[in-house]
């Protein structure tokens, strides 16, 4: 392969690679706005490619995070918390993308069975702490016992005045221990909460993401808010803050959470030793068989 084919093909793994956020982005649904009036459309494109220029820059520096955290064996936890259809979900995906899922790891853990009913509330969460050189970013948490738990019933308010005698002691433990944490809570409004429900409502590929406890919770929205205050007030501490992401900007609320969290760890560069690609070894008796047709996906496409 010659130097001008090599360039193209690097050229086209990376516009490959750009084509993976393109696709979350339609999947978002925001293109709407190209359709209606040319002048919002225009104005509309001007600030995707503003959004996609800082988002490959910030997810840059995530790499270079990334780097320094398994270097320094740092240990970090991310707290990610806030209404069904918040945006969690949406950041998550951009700072993992570019990420060693072998270092930065997602925990979103489903309803307790039976036998982890019966634990320590805490025990089940606690086995998914981060090790030296690790990021675990939950989305969701121990916080589910200050909110869905306490607003639909799950459990009595002796459990979450436990809950809340406990949360900051524990935390001032894990931070003690060495744990980064970071706890974000992603804010939106009712009216843009109802939007996004809507539109999950009426898009088949996104009927999955609701379930009847988020329907529930709409109805609820006024308990929520009452336990969601209460929550952050009781749990914000010296060591472990709360960070509140406004969040019915979705892009906005992206860069602004992958900005911050950036912020608060500080790093620099890895040396790392050049990596020089070896000479294949050839053997002149091998002979590469051939593979029966019938074991090849059919190239429809």
């Amino acid at each position: 392969m010659n130097a001008e084919d090599l360039t193209r093909r690097i050229q086209a793994e990376i516009a490959d690679s750009f084509d993976e956020e393109l696709e979350m982005e339609l999947d978002d649904g925001r293109l709407a706005a190209l359709v209606g009036d040319p002048a919002e459309a225009q104005a509309a494109g001007l600030e995707r490619r503003s959004y996609f220029r800082e988002l490959f820059r910030l997810q840059h520096e995530l790499v270079r995070l990334q780097d320094w955290v398994q270097h320094q064996k740092l240990k970090v936890l991310v707290i990610f918390e806030g209404r069904d259809a918040a945006g969690k979900g949406g950041v998550i995906k951009r700072v993992t993308q570019r990420l060693n899922p072998r270092i930065c790891k997602v925990v979103a853990l489903p309803a307790p069975n039976e036998r982890e009913k019966t634990q320590w509330y805490f025990q089940r969460y606690l086995a998914h702490l981060p090790a030296g050189g690790e990021i675990v970013l939950f989305d969701r948490s121990w916080y589910n016992r200050g909110g869905v738990e306490r607003v639909m019933g799950f459990c009595g308010e002796d459990d979450v005045e436990e809950f809340f005698r406990t949360v900051p002691d524990l935390e001032r433990m894990l931070v003690r221990s060495g744990i980064v944490l970071i706890k974000y809570w992603f804010s939106i409004t009712d009216e843009e909460q109802e939007l996004r429900f809507r539109m999950r409502i009426e898009d088949p590929m996104k009927q999955w993401k609701l379930s009847p406890m988020d329907l529930e919770s709409r109805r609820r929205w006024e308990a929520y808010t009452r336990a969601k205050e209460d929550m952050l007030a009781r749990t914000h501490t010296a060591e472990s803050p709360w960070w509140v992401v406004e969040a019915v900007d979705k892009k906005r609320a992206r860069l602004n959470c992958i900005h911050h969290l950036l912020s608060t760890i500080p790093y620099g560069d890895v040396e790392h030793p050049p990596v020089i690609l070896p000479a294949r070894v050839r053997n002149p008796d091998y002979l590469r068989g051939p593979v029966p047709p019938e074991l090849y996906v059919p190239a429809i496409y």
